[in-house]
């Protein structure tokens, strides 16, 4: 991450806003929110050393920084800078999904609060920030659908399979995956619809995706490797 970010603060010849951001930039937010997840299914009924447990919350922050810092900017290119339909791709997904992964990882802390001691006193603040992220990745959903809706009916794009479509599939999984633990960890219950039904939402991507993924693979081996014969 810090060598991503140093070549593209350093380069010399830097593209526009408009070529040069979009979606899949966030992933430095979701790699780094990842690392919190994983650590915080391990070993749930422990507590781990306390410089892990520091390390783990300064990691959920830098995370929810990274989030903010980069999105305004996505934002931004979405709604001031001209787009085509080619420029709105799946990747696009990923500003859902990496704010969804944020708030995994803050119901993951929550959930954890009653064993990691140092959890303890920002409990409060991990509630109100957690339902922040949760809300901010349901408000993007349906605005990435009219944008959809925008590319392949009103302007009759063909929909094809690209290797970006994975960059859909991961949101859709882990906005469902975040909807189920937020709601545990708020102890609301009133959420389990949404996960009950995204679940299938998210398989149907998954299976689509995959469907195209083996398509493509099988077209390839069906090309002739040989010179072509005259």
């Amino acid at each position: 991450m810090y060598t991503f970010f140093t070549a593209v603060t350093v380069r010399a010849r830097k593209p526009t806003l408009a070529r040069g951001i979009n979606g899949a930039w966030l992933i430095a937010a979701v790699s780094t929110q990842s690392v919190v997840v994983l650590r915080g299914v391990i070993d749930v009924g422990s507590a781990p050393p306390a410089p892990i447990q520091f390390q783990v919350i300064a990691m959920f922050l830098i995370g929810c920084m990274l989030y903010l810092a980069i999105i305004p900017l996505i934002f931004y290119r979405l709604t001031f800078v001209p787009m085509n339909r080619e420029d709105f791709s799946p990747p696009y997904w990923i500003n859902m999904g990496a704010v969804a992964i944020t708030a995994l990882a803050g119901s993951v802390l929550i959930l954890r609060g009653e064993t990691w001691p140092m959890l303890g006193p920002l409990l409060p603040f991990l509630r109100g920030f957690t339902f922040f992220f949760w809300a901010v990745a349901s408000w993007w959903i349906p605005f990435l659908l009219l944008l959809m809706l925008w590319r392949y009916v009103w302007m009759r794009d063909r929909f094809t399979y690209e290797t970006a479509v994975w960059g859909m599939v991961f949101p859709l999984g882990m906005y469902t995956t975040s909807t189920y633990q937020f709601d545990r960890a708020m102890g609301y219950g009133v959420l389990d619809p949404i996960p009950e039904v995204l679940v299938y939402v998210a398989l149907t991507a998954w299976v689509l995706g995959m469907a195209g993924l083996l398509r493509r693979v099988a077209a390839g081996l069906r090309r002739p490797s040989g010179p072509r014969a005259r």
